[in-house]
């Protein structure tokens, strides 16, 4: 069925039955209509965030299945604790402990991957017209989270190094808002890292006017080159809350995400998700704890950079072989994609019809900005297409560029 028939039919629905305002004011994901139109065959997909499947560990999950059932039995299958499988915590919590914070698993709430962490962290945050400082650009899927809840966004001026302090405390100033929402590690959408003296100036911003850092963090341990950076929670301590989860390093299927955050917010957390879902399936958290807890998942970390790496350099050096004068691109050092900026009035958004016609897709980059969206920009995953697909999705997509120039 087309998209416009199912807008026509929810629109007969919204006149027979009373829905709330929240419900009918809500927009469907762009990625996700776009994804439909990329399933199509001989369309190569740059659009969404999509791991490779090519590379999902099956023999060691099928092992990792095995092993669940015949230890654990009956109760991998039944209900479980809100905040999640103890042993899951546990094993997050020594990881995180790790990287130079010690943690501990009561200040772990497992979810159904971060998006469902976003969702939490606004119930608990937002009332309508509560102000959340963002960067520019920044996740779409935190825009739609957050404005269920009918947040109000004021994006924070931001280049390559991150957000602009003096900008970040005028607005907090200006705003008092209930967080400051970022992306610090290889951003979705434009792929930069935030610089460590950065970090260090919006964690002390933080600390200064007590206004807590949402760090969503999904893509943290896939760098491809470069140094790594300190975590905003290893530096901001409790004014820290970070989201987690094994969608992008073990495979988004299975669901395992988690907040991470002083053992007080948890406990708020863990009466929202009472709410949503009662808990995140069982099986899967054992699941990812069988397949992680001997070694199999930084073996796997290692697998998907190679890999990954590879695919990210191919794409840059095909954006390089292929592109006139008057388009840039970010060269991110980890992560899934790399930020476009298309020659001055040329709109992503118009010219998406021709590149899905040409057999390639992306995400305009209008759709990642809170406010006062640029649309000569767009999203390229360079992750899940083969290396072959890649080279041939930027010939295509230079092909309509330079036919619009």
């Amino acid at each position: 069925m087309a998209t416009g028939d199912i807008l026509e039919q929810v629109g007969q629905l919204i006149d027979r039955w009373q829905f709330s305002e929240r419900a009918k004011s809500i927009q469907s994901s762009i990625i996700r209509e776009i994804l439909k139109d990329s399933s199509k065959s001989g369309v190569i997909n740059l659009a969404g965030g999509l791991p490779a499947p090519e590379l999902f560990p099956l023999d060691k999950i099928r092992q990792a299945c095995d092993r669940v059932l015949q230890k654990y039995g009956p109760e991998s299958l039944q209900y479980s604790l809100t905040t999640g499988v103890p042993l899951l915590k546990q094993f997050l919590a020594n990881r995180i402990s790790t990287i130079g914070f010690d943690f501990s698993p009561d200040a772990i709430q497992i979810t159904n991957g971060s998006q469902q962490g976003l969702d939490i962290v606004g119930r608990v945050f937002i009332e309508p017209g509560s102000v959340v400082l963002t960067e520019e650009p920044t996740y779409l899927g935190a825009i739609q989270a957050f404005s269920f809840y009918s947040a109000r966004f004021v994006s924070v001026r931001t280049d390559e190094s991150g957000m602009l302090p003096d900008d970040l405390e005028m607005k907090i100033k200006e705003h008092r808002p209930v967080f400051i929402y970022l992306v610090p590690n290889f951003q979705n959408p434009s792929g930069i890292t935030m610089s460590k003296s950065r970090r260090e100036a919006v964690v002390a911003l933080s600390k200064k006017h007590d206004i807590p850092i949402v760090d969503d963090n999904p893509y943290g341990e896939l760098r491809y080159s470069g140094q790594p950076v300190p975590s905003l929670k290893v530096m901001g301590g409790q004014n820290v809350i970070q989201l987690g989860t094994f969608s992008k390093i073990i495979s988004p299927g299975l669901r395992i995400g988690w907040i991470a955050a002083d053992k007080e917010f948890i406990g708020m957390c863990e009466k929202m998700k009472q709410g949503l879902d009662l808990h995140t399936t069982t099986f899967s958290q054992y699941v990812v704890y069988e397949f992680a807890k001997d070694g199999a998942l930084e073996e796997h970390i290692e697998v998907i950079k190679e890999a990954y790496g590879r695919r990210r350099d191919i794409m840059i050096d095909a954006l390089r072989r292929y592109f006139t004068d008057g388009t840039t691109w970010t060269e991110p050092e980890g992560g899934l994609f790399l930020w476009v900026k298309l020659p001055e009035g040329i709109s992503a958004s118009d010219l998406l019809p021709l590149a899905l016609k040409a057999g390639l897709a992306y995400v305009p980059g209008k759709y990642f900005f809170s406010q006062k969206p640029d649309d000569t920009t767009l999203r390229l995953n360079f992750c899940n297409a083969t290396e072959e697909n890649i080279v041939e999705g930027i010939k295509r997509l230079a092909a309509v560029v330079k036919a619009k120039v």
